[in-house]
């Protein structure tokens, strides 16, 4: 019995002695090198991952477990500011001594952390990312070449790009502009394999997006974000083509592109020589170069802003041209510098320089219809243009600290053009029998100069939406003209004959200033001051056959106008923006002068207007990619420079243009709801519009048609109960293969 308890209390103690090892160590910061405390220190079983043991650091760092059977086992650390360490130990017959264990803090783990993704589409809230590499493209294509080929862009035959079945307004390179608001630069000279992503967003309004109050009012944006490699090299591309056609001058085209990017800074600069037709103009180029004859207008919205707009007028003596029409000789070369300084100040410059050499011939045929009878004429015209323009822009944007900036923007642009028309017209009735005939010549050499600058100051307070943002905007527009008309002008009613030999001299200047305060709590009160003024002197010559010269002043011919016009106009907008409903509403009301002065009759026009400005916007977002809009603003128009002046146009003698001094200024109400939808998983998108306008005192062309020779009179006059209703919708989709 004593040797079976000597035997057995040898085992336990046996037993006990392999069951009290150790496992200890020091836990420490691995990036400062300090002691860790309560880091918890356990110990799971390797086999299935059962908690066996677990403890916490001392203030020194120190831990020990205790008791530790032999075997195989994970020690797992975990702290809330520090990664979790898992590490695979053998417990054997001697206690284990770990050391130091250094653990890393999660913050800087998350620097290390790369999230790659292969999804070659992302949508993150309201912006769609292509991914640029995961759509095929052909060697050397362009961006035009790669937006084709992702699902959701449209891009049509004359370079219109849509998104979403929404037109693309603006192409971003990096977040900035490239080549100012043509989007065809970016997209038919950057290359294709430049490119990262391509991000389509609806971009807000400068306003905005400083105030973080939402609007409404946003621009289709697409933006180029390019390869870290492309913004640190040179890059550019060559196209050439030629050929030639039978009876006329061979056909040539050459495009050259030619971009440096390094870090935040970009340089680029193209050539397009041609005669194909190409031009290279955006829109807006067409509208005030290669669009009609120019004159200048000012409207102003419901939200106080002066639209300084250059549009057409009869009474202009350059010829229309069509650069879709007829053979152009062009020439379009332009530079583009970015540069921004410590995410704090950006600089943009883009000067531009066009020539173009044109000439058309044109058979055209027009009927005015009255009564049961009607008025026909048929003309050819011959035209030949040489014109040539330079224009640049620049901008700079200083963050002055985080709650204020200021920016400055500033535009030149010098216009040169001599053409030469030749016309022959033949107006009957519709018997047949010739009314009148017209053989006229024009010589044309005019030169134009245009030039704007803005300072726009803005201030975020401490308090949240509560801001203020200060603009002013100075325009001007000169124009020079040196002008020859002969004709020789057959009335067959009456057998008369009328030869003109004229020289017309222009001198015309237009003028606007304008300043405006927007003050946001997020309650927004605008206030707005604007002054435009014109001056018009026209001079006509008759030819002197006793001194062969142009010196016979014609007085119905030539006229001094002066014309000023001041707005007055204050107003409020409170505004609201949800996730899925946004609306704005607010009024303003504008208090309008007139001041006309006809110096050549020493008469004066004197008049005053009050207007109101009534204004609403509601978007409902009621899924992803669909919104409902509805939109109601109410502007008014004052009448241009030619409309106002009492000077007869008669570069047509059968069809001639008088302008009205007694013009009132216009107002027009307009309505528009329209609803977007893109399906992204079916690429399927709609768009529908209906928009209803209304105008009081519209101004709307009025003519007098003299039945018996076909002499016509036109003069703008104010009219109402003008009313007008348009609906558009479209549907669009991929159809397989």
């Amino acid at each position: 019995m004593p040797k079976l308890t000597a035997l057995l209390c040898a085992i336990i103690i046996s037993a006990t002695a392999i069951s009290q090892n150790t496992v200890s160590g020091v836990m420490n910061d691995g990036t400062e090198k300090k002691p860790l405390k309560n880091a918890v220190v356990a110990l799971l079983t390797a086999k299935d991952s059962v908690l066996y043991r677990f403890t916490r650091s001392a203030a020194d760092g120190s831990f020990t477990l205790k008791n530790i059977k032999p075997g195989a086992y994970i020690l797992m650390t975990t702290h809330p500011f520090f990664g979790d360490l898992l590490d695979n130990i053998d417990v054997k017959d001697t206690d284990v001594k770990l050391g130091t264990v250094a653990l890393l803090s999660k913050t800087k783990l998350l620097q290390e952390v790369i999230v790659k993704s292969g999804s070659p589409i992302k949508i993150k809230g309201d912006t769609t990312v292509y991914t640029a590499d995961s759509f095929k493209v052909s060697a050397n294509a362009n961006v035009e070449e790669l937006l084709k080929k992702l699902p959701g862009i449209q891009v049509d035959k004359n370079g219109e790009i849509k998104a979403m079945g929404e037109k693309v307004e603006k192409i971003l390179v990096d977040g900035e502009e490239f080549f100012g608001d043509d989007p065809g630069m970016a997209v038919k000279n950057l290359r294709a394999d430049a490119v990262k992503e391509v991000q389509v967003f609806n971009k807000k309004s400068e306003q905005a997006e400083f105030t973080g109050i939402d609007d409404g009012k946003t621009q289709k944006t697409i933006n180029l974000k390019l390869k870290e490699d492309k913004k640190k090299g040179y890059f550019g591309k060559i196209d050439a083509a030629g050929g030639p056609v039978k009876s006329i001058d061979p056909r040539y085209n050459t495009n050259l592109m030619f971009s440096n990017f390094k870090g935040k800074r970009k340089l680029s600069a193209f050539l397009l020589n041609g005669n194909t037709g190409q031009d290279g103009l955006s829109w807006q180029d067409r509208e005030k170069f290669g669009g009609e004859n120019d004159d200048v207008s000012m409207s102003m919205d419901e939200d106080g802003g002066m639209m300084f707009m250059w549009r057409g007028g009869t009474s202009d003596d350059e010829p229309y041209i069509n650069t879709e029409n007829g053979f152009i000789k062009n020439t379009n070369a332009g530079l583009q510098y970015n540069n921004r300084w410590n995410d704090k100040q950006t600089f943009n410059l883009s000067p531009k320089y066009q020539s173009q050499i044109y000439t058309n011939e044109k058979n055209g045929f027009t009927q005015f219809q009255l009564g049961d009878s009607a008025i026909n004429t048929n003309d050819r015209t011959f035209t030949d243009v040489n014109r040539s323009n330079f224009k640049t822009s620049a901008s700079y944007d200083v963050k002055l600290d985080s709650n204020n900036s200021i920016k400055f923007t500033a535009k030149a642009n010098f216009y040169h053009t001599e053409s030469a028309e030749t016309r022959n017209a033949v107006t009957t009735g519709n018997n047949g029998k010739v009314k009148n005939t017209s053989n006229t010549y024009r010589q044309t050499e005019s030169d134009k100069q245009a030039f704007t600058a803005s300072v726009l100051f803005k201030h975020k307070f401490n308090k949240a939406r509560r801001t203020l943002s200060l603009n002013t905007d100075w325009n001007l527009l000169n124009t020079d003209g040196n002008n020859f008309l002969i004709s020789n002008n057959e009335d067959v009613f009456s057998g008369t004959i009328l030869k003109i030999d004229q020289q017309k001299l222009t001198d015309k200047t237009t003028q606007k200033v304008s300043a405006r305060a927007v003050y946001t709590e997020p309650l927004s009160k605008l206030y707005s001051l604007s002054y435009n003024s014109g001056l018009n002197d026209q001079i006509t010559y008759s030819y002197n056959n006793l001194t062969g010269k142009y010196d016979i002043e014609v007085d119905s011919l030539s006229n001094n106008f002066d014309q000023r016009i001041t707005v007055n106009k204050p107003g409020f907008k409170i505004s609201y923006g949800g996730k899925k409903v946004k609306f704005n509403f607010g009024s303003g009301f504008g208090l309008t002068n007139f001041d006309f002065t006809d110096r050549t009759f020493n008469k004066d026009y004197d008049r005053n207007f009050t207007n109101f400005f009534p204004a609403a916007l509601l978007t409902y977002n009621y899924k992803s990619n669909h919104s409902l809009r509805f939109n109601y603003n109410g502007n008014t128009t004052q009448p241009t420079l030619n409309q106002l002046q009492p000077l007869r146009d008669n570069n047509d003698f059968f069809n001639q243009y008088i302008g009205n001094p007694d013009l009132k200024q216009s107002f027009s109400n307009n309505f528009n709801l329209s609803h977007n939808a893109y399906n992204f998983l079916k690429d399927l998108w709609m768009y529908q519009s209906i928009n209803v306008r209304t105008v009081s005192n519209s101004i709307t062309n009025n003519r007098i048609i003299n039945t018996s020779n076909g002499k016509t009179t036109t003069q703008p006059v104010n009219t109402d109960g003008n009313i007008s209703l348009n609906f558009y919708s479209g549907i669009g989709f991929k159809l397989k293969k």
